[in-house]
């Protein structure tokens, strides 16, 4: 398979192309890094994605962004930011690609396991995970030409709690190479409209 994964130079997205690789081709697509270039908070950065790259059989998303910080100091900016990054940019994704991808083909994307196990500071994080877990539930009853579309949704990434641990206190974390096997799951299985929790500590 020809499989776009976008935000192929993050932790995530190096797992992935690690474990992806070694069957199928990865065209690679970062924000500030590599030949390809995508802004996914930019509808016409996305257009001009497909145009690039041609047809594909899958899209893989591990890239997004949400704002941590203090409820009662939240401001519709960093709303926005959240909303325009993590949950529309991978709205779009699909929303612009599923002309383009062939038929049979697969959208994965990621949310994270806040939308069901909020943290302080977190509210951002929580409201757009929870959105793209609905709007892949939503939309895999839709898409036409037998597309799928799927969602992993991982614990926090063991490789990146120096960043993130204190806001993640007693949450385990998870390897990357584990997490991307939710992605393998999802492009090389045949279930749409799932979320693949990675991590959790409760049942699925």
């Amino acid at each position: 398979m020809k499989i776009i994964l976008v935000g192929a130079s993050g932790t995530i997205g190096r797992a992935v192309a690690a474990e992806l690789g070694q069957r199928h081709e990865i065209v690679a697509a970062n924000r500030n890094s590599g030949g390809i270039r995508v802004d996914i908070c930019d509808p016409m950065s996305i257009q001009r994605l497909y145009a690039e790259t041609g047809a594909f059989d899958a899209v893989v998303c591990t890239a997004g962004d949400a704002y941590f910080g203090p409820f009662d100091q939240f401001t519709d900016a960093q709303f926005d930011f959240g909303l325009r990054s993590k949950l529309m940019g991978q709205v779009n994704l699909v929303m612009l690609g599923h002309k383009h991808i062939r038929d049979s083909g697969s959208f994965t994307l990621t949310s994270g396991l806040l939308s069901d196990d909020p943290i302080r500071e977190g509210v951002s994080a929580a409201m757009v995970s929870s959105g793209i877990d609905g709007f892949v539930r939503g939309a895999a009853i839709e898409l036409p030409r037998g597309i799928r579309i799927n969602v992993v949704s991982p614990t926090v990434i063991e490789e990146s709690l120096p960043a993130y641990g204190p806001y993640f206190r007693g949450f385990k974390g998870v390897p990357a190479r584990e997490a991307a096997l939710g992605y393998a799951r999802s492009v090389e299985g045949a279930q749409t409209g799932r979320v693949y929790r990675i991590g959790w500590t409760r049942e699925d």
